[in-house]
């Protein structure tokens, strides 16, 4: 009982220190902005390309083509599973053309071109979480009269698919174009 006793009274305090209104504490953050060069709305753009793709840029689309439906994987590199990354390294691999296994450093590898001179097996590289960050990758499929660019990709939620730059998601997250090859 005495024990008892003896702790009741000590978290007492406690309760009595913890319980008091607090003051709002004023925290100062100095985040380093850095201006982010964001293409214009790509719905609208008109696309220089010819429509000739070299031969190996057509067999990486062949080979990117065959992983269709092949769900996501975090970290996967295989037709069982891809991530982003995977799925462009896996792809560009079996051409025996290799890239770094991380979007951010394939989004370094080459040499940054404009979207509007973009053709089928460039990469397009992607801020999914907002920002400027690079964390997303796919390589462009084709190029529609429009100028619609279409891309192949590891999407998180559907696997390998074909999307859309004309897609807002997409539209809103694009950072910009890569020639690796």
């Amino acid at each position: 009982m005495k024990t008892s006793r003896i702790l009741y009274l000590s978290i007492i305090p406690i309760f009595a220190v913890s319980c008091h209104t607090a003051k709002p504490v004023a925290v100062k953050r100095t985040v380093p902005t850095k201006s982010v060069s964001k293409a214009p709305d790509l719905r609208t753009l008109e696309s220089s390309f010819s429509g000739r793709v070299p031969k190996v840029n057509d067999e990486i689309l062949k080979d990117a083509e065959k992983y269709l439906g092949a769900p996501y994987k975090y970290g996967g590199i295989t037709s069982s599973g891809f991530d982003c990354s995977g799925f462009t390294c896996k792809v560009f691999a079996e051409k025996e053309l290799k890239l770094p296994r991380r979007s951010t450093d394939q989004a370094a590898t080459g040499k940054q071109i404009d979207i509007r001179d973009v053709m089928p097996g460039d990469l397009v590289f992607f801020a999914t979480g907002g920002g400027s960050k690079v964390s997303h990758v796919g390589i462009v499929h084709d190029i529609g009269e429009d100028g619609e660019v279409k891309f192949i990709h590891a999407s998180t939620s559907r696997g390998v698919i074909i999307s859309s730059l004309n897609e807002a998601y997409w539209n809103k997250a694009f950072l910009h174009a890569q020639r690796v090859f």
